[in-house]
């Protein structure tokens, strides 16, 4: 894996975890619940996609400094918020915008890294499976943050969240494809996701669905 992608892993794992850690504090779990929600949050999409590519064991358990930067991460997030409590009740929905953007730069950071791995351990001619794995480490960690903390997972009601993923997915397909340089190729993907999940979210769009009146 490139230095680029293992930078883009470090701000994904870093982004994910604060937007963990945010989400935990805000259903008052503990510092045990919030640290390992964080750390879920961060490393949940690299480890489904490494099962899924027959990577054993996963990246995260042989190379643990992710897992001790979501952690570290998740502790200052719980000190701070703890310190400030009165702060972060009064400012709950700017926190909440912060969330967001965090959450944003996570997903794209892990659609790439695992459209990435999937590209090079021999799938680069199957862009389905490049851009599903892409998707799944993106919304992966996301999936079992919600589920931890007892909410319908985000990634299937909100703001165009999984859509933004497969679509960062397909522009870095087709980058690589195309044989642009490695920096435009996983900077322009992860430039697309972080400006759909942002316009999303201020604009309020989401995907169609059905409203059934009682």
């Amino acid at each position: 894996m490139t230095d680029f992608i293992h930078i883009m892993e470090i701000i994904g794992t870093v982004a994910f975890a604060v937007s963990g850690a945010l989400v935990a504090i805000g259903s008052n779990l503990d510092i045990f619940g919030v640290v390992f929600v964080s750390c879920i949050t961060a490393v949940g999409g690299g480890i489904l996609r490494d099962m899924l590519l027959g990577v054993h064991p996963p990246y995260i358990f042989v190379n643990y400094h992710l897992c001790i930067v979501a952690m570290t991460v998740a502790i200052v997030v719980f000190i701070i918020a703890y310190f400030k409590r009165r702060e972060f009740r009064q400012f709950r929905l700017f926190i909440e915008s912060v969330n967001n953007i965090f959450d944003a730069f996570g997903l794209a950071a892990f659609t790439v890294t695992g459209a990435e791995v999937a590209y090079t351990v021999g799938y680069g001619e199957n862009a389905f499976i490049v851009i599903a794995i892409g998707m799944i480490t993106g919304v992966g960690g996301g999936i079992f943050r919600d589920v931890f903390i007892n909410k319908t997972p985000y990634v299937l009601k909100k703001h165009v969240y999984a859509m933004a993923s497969v679509l960062g997915g397909v522009l870095f397909y087709f980058c690589k494809k195309g044989n642009l340089a490695e920096g435009w190729s996983i900077a322009l993907p992860v430039a697309l996701v972080v400006a759909i999940r942002i316009v999303a979210t201020e604009r309020q769009w989401s995907l169609p669905k059905i409203q059934i009146e009682e």
